[in-house]
């Protein structure tokens, strides 16, 4: 299996503001600092994760871990907690945390970028990540499928919406999703598997309810329409995953509630 490599991340991904100079919260680092090592309990990260499993274990979604945030021993803890699934959003440091794993913790994990991709960095990615969830252009989609057939391998992607309008974040609208969805589709080297969604930041939780189920009305609209099979949903992080599970999601990603 192919391993990581790529972008800068333009998109939190995780539902907390990291981007100031020096944060006291315990546990986190900086943005300007995203790769060091921070001291992870262990045995805290193993006791986070039971809470969580307790909370959805009436349902078959997937957690992916958010270590983007954090050092090497985060995913290691993550690994031996029993997750699988790994989330990163920069390239370089993701990268260097990666390739320093056992090999045994390599072969086994799966990782996710979830930061934006900037087309240039699209073959890097491609090369080391299992799953791409922040596809957000015709454009971008038609370098990684150039990039994945060079390397004779299918990357999975997700589509990732952008349904309540936020400027400072990326994503499609969904009319432009729909008019770029059909060439999408055609393309070799990828394999569209669903959407993500960042919702915003603050939301109350009525309009976190709205958007998810938002997110899945439309997705279940793309299926109707382009006669496609869209089974997976990105939706929920730390503070709103209970809501995105009740709206369909099939994937949480999950960074403070498990390192913290």
């Amino acid at each position: 299996m192919l391993k990581p490599s790529q972008s800068e991340n333009a998109n939190p991904g995780d539902d907390i503001n990291y981007h100031k100079a020096d944060s006291d919260e315990k546990g986190l680092i900086p943005a300007s600092k995203w790769g060091q090592e921070v001291h992870i309990d262990r045995a805290l990260v193993r006791a986070n994760l039971q809470e969580i499993q307790k909370s959805i274990v009436h349902s078959k979604v997937k957690i992916v871990a958010v270590t983007k945030y954090f050092g090497l021993d985060a995913i290691l803890a993550g690994y031996e907690a029993g997750l699988r699934n790994f989330g990163e959003s920069r390239a370089l440091e993701a990268i260097e945390k990666i390739e320093s794993l056992p090999f045994e913790v390599r072969e086994n994990s799966s990782f996710h970028f979830i930061g934006h991709l900037q087309t240039n960095k699209a073959e890097k990615v491609v090369e080391h990540f299992d799953v791409i969830e922040s596809v957000d252009s015709l454009k971008l989609a038609r370098k990684i499928s150039e990039a994945a057939c060079h390397l004779d391998k299918e990357e999975k992607v997700f589509l990732q919406v952008n349904n309540a309008g936020e400027e400072q974040k990326f994503g499609y609208s969904k009319e432009a999703l729909k008019a770029e969805l059909e060439e999408i589709l055609t393309l070799k080297g990828i394999k569209v598997c669903g959407l993500m969604n960042m919702a915003p930041i603050g939301a109350t939780e009525s309009e976190l309810g709205r958007l998810f189920s938002d997110v899945r009305k439309f997705r279940d609209e793309l299926e109707e329409e382009f006669r496609v099979t869209l089974p997976e949903l990105s939706m929920g992080m730390s503070n709103d995953y209970k809501i995105a599970l009740r709206e369909g999601a099939t994937i949480i990603r999950i960074g403070r509630k498990l390192f913290t």
